[in-house]
């Protein structure tokens, strides 16, 4: 795997507050998301965490201790990346870290997918779903526009009440029309329909404020609500295609395995092989969604002029031949 260091450092030492890979590229970004999502860092301590982040602030000093490696150095770039908010410095959650998606989430739409029958099972693991997931936006908002408390809540509750909605409804409307092995995609209809209400409303204020908006130096030239809207859109399609894959799959494989005995006897491994099978498919799909657009997004300056003149407006007031901005879509 190449690594690629930016800011031209001394040959034994990276940029260490710098992108390691090339990240205009999707084999870069997958790269990178497959190094700072991997489970294993899970189970990192704390004490080797904050160890890290010391090292990290030391080197960007360039008074680390005597004795580290290009490698230390390296180390300490992932375990901080992967476990601490990168606007604010914090350590996040340990559930809602973005490295903490595969084995939560394998555990949480393993249980989806073998619990749909009845209204109750779906009902509770739709609650447990979107509990995990107004974690998981929690723990990766965007800490420079807030939620208050009761703007959390909202969007927890709404998000819980669709998803609940919308399986219950397409389970009725696919147990009058179509046959029992439909009915295993309720769980993914839920899923998306909660994403589409959950992500905007975590966001809400992103979308009432605007953005950030760069020039292709960095430098801040404005704020877009229609850049919030756009990122808000790639979030939701990506969070939509880490989970389809799973959910669309494994229904076929297990009406297939249901053909023989073995398998229909045995009901205790139904739900170990669903897991299973769904932690397979988001070791791929985790970096995979996170890297199909790129995290600097950009939107062109004429659109604007049209959507949104009064950001176009106050853009062309820093510079005139300004025609791409680029924002941070968010995770």
């Amino acid at each position: 795997m190449q690594i690629l260091g930016y800011g031209s450092p001394p040959e034994d030492r990276i940029a260490i507050d710098k992108p390691l890979f090339d990240l205009n590229t999707f084999s870069g970004r997958f790269k990178y998301f497959a190094w700072v999502t991997n489970p294993a860092l899970c189970i990192v301590s704390d004490a080797e965490l904050d160890k890290a982040k010391e090292l990290r602030s030391q080197y960007l000093l360039k008074k680390e201790p005597p004795g580290t490696t290009k490698n230390d150095a390296i180390r300490a770039k992932r375990l901080y990346e992967s476990a601490f908010h990168p606007d604010t410095g914090e350590k996040q959650n340990i559930f809602g870290r973005m490295s903490f998606q595969v084995p939560g989430g394998m555990a949480v739409t393993g249980a989806l997918l073998t619990f749909y029958k009845t209204t109750p099972q779906i009902i509770f693991w739709q609650w447990v779903n979107q509990s995990f997931n107004a974690l998981v936006n929690y723990t990766n908002r965007n800490a420079n526009a807030p939620l208050t408390t009761t703007q959390l809540g909202v969007a927890y509750v709404s998000a819980t009440v669709a998803a609940c909605f919308t399986a219950i409804q397409f389970k009725s409307f696919l147990a009058k029309r179509a046959g029992p092995f439909w009915q295993r995609y309720v769980p993914f209809a839920a899923v998306a329909a909660a994403n589409c209400v959950n992500i905007p409303l975590m966001r809400q204020n992103e979308i009432t404020n605007g953005v950030d908006v760069f020039d292709a130096n960095g430098n801040r030239v404005g704020t877009s609500q229609l850049a919030a809207v756009k990122g808000i859109s790639m979030v939701i399609f990506s969070r939509i295609l880490m989970c389809a894959p799973g959910m669309l799959v494994l229904p076929i494989i297990v009406e297939k395995l249901e053909k023989y005995r073995w398998y229909r006897t045995r009901t205790w491994f139904h739900a170990p092989f669903q897991t299973l099978g769904v932690g397979c498919f988001l070791m791929v799909m985790v970096p995979t969604a996170c890297a199909i657009f790129p995290q600097m997004t950009s939107i062109g300056t004429s659109t604007l002029e049209t959507l949104e003149p009064e950001a176009a407006q106050q853009i062309k007031s820093k510079d005139k031949k300004l025609s791409t901005v680029f924002f941070n879509k968010g995770l």
